[in-house]
């Protein structure tokens, strides 16, 4: 199948588990795909705006890994202390490949992580909370992992933001003083190839306490 039909594919997964195994498959494939038939700039898009708040000491989650994209673009900014989360073994062995994180774990997004409370200075979260992937409520575990003070950067489609809960669940958040947000990035395509009509913001908050 060409790339368009293999992404349609994976989307259409009816479960997390027929997702993993889906993307255990293209795993290998994926990060040629994304770059030279989609043009995909998401993941430097959102590592710019993450230099601007984390310093380059802190522990740092990827969630939502995947092949280790944005953790091959933060360790080229001088990140160090990184760690990789993704439901897909798959794609975990190739981000293992990249040689920038220190740490993998193999968990799915939307339930609870087994990661402590406060355990991360900052999390980054990119491409994950999308259509038939980690659902808004994704949030609270990203938010509770993360230490007062550190920040979670997500990236969201557009068209998602309304519809998919996660206007409600930023602003139940913000409005209970669990964090507050500093930055919402401009508007991008995210695919400008292969789907441009797709546009991308990234969320930034500063965590304020625990839920």
């Amino acid at each position: 199948m060409d790339v368009k039909d293999r992404v349609k594919w994976v989307y259409s997964a009816k479960n997390n588990e027929e997702l993993s195994e889906r993307y255990d498959q293209w795993a290998k494939d994926y990060d040629r795909d994304l770059e030279n038939d989609f043009g995909y700039v998401g993941p430097r898009y959102a590592a710019d705006y993450f230099e601007k708040y984390v310093p380059l000491d802190a522990e740092i989650l990827d969630a939502g890994a995947g092949t280790g994209m944005i953790g091959e673009l933060l360790y080229a900014k001088g990140y160090r202390d990184l760690a990789a989360m993704d439901l897909s073994k798959g794609m975990l062995e190739q981000a293992r490949k990249k040689n920038v994180y220190k740490e993998f774990h193999q968990m799915v997004m939307g339930g609870a992580l087994g990661f402590q409370t406060d355990r991360f200075d900052a999390v980054i979260c990119t491409g994950a909370l999308t259509e038939g992937h980690a659902p808004a409520n994704s949030l609270d575990e990203l938010f509770r992992i993360t230490r007062p003070g550190g920040h979670v950067l997500y990236t969201l489609r557009t068209d998602l933001y309304e519809g998919a809960g996660f206007k409600e669940k930023n602003n139940s958040l913000s409005q209970l003083g669990k964090w507050t947000l500093v930055e919402k990035g401009d508007e991008i395509q995210a695919l400008p190839k292969g789907e441009p009509d797709v546009y991308l913001e990234a969320w930034i908050f500063e965590v304020s306490g625990s839920l």
